[in-house]
């Protein structure tokens, strides 16, 4: 079993409160959650602040470059998002 954990920091200027934060966060986890059905995303920290958000990724296969490959189209995908701009990211693979 191999997983693939990634966590990226995401900012978002244009965000005046948590709400909109908020807002913004769900809708662009909705979206990821819809194209990549087999994978896990949350929100993982900077959970306090208005302009930045922290959010984890894990997704489970047997073939490491198979889960790298996911989690490359992940990252894509969150990069080409307009609503936010891509940050810090941290990218590990563990073998079960």
């Amino acid at each position: 079993m191999v997983i693939g954990i990634l966590r990226i920091d995401l900012y978002m200027d244009g965000n005046r409160s948590l709400k909109d934060k908020r807002q913004t966060l769900k809708g662009l986890i909705q979206r990821v959650k819809s194209r990549y059905s087999n994978i896990s995303i949350s929100e993982v920290g900077s959970n306090d602040l208005w302009q930045k958000a922290t959010i984890g990724i894990s997704f489970v296969g047997n073939d490491a470059r198979f889960v790298n490959s996911v989690m490359d189209q992940v990252t894509g995908f969150i990069e080409s998002n307009g609503a936010v701009q891509m940050g810090g990211r941290e990218f590990e693979i563990i073998h079960y």
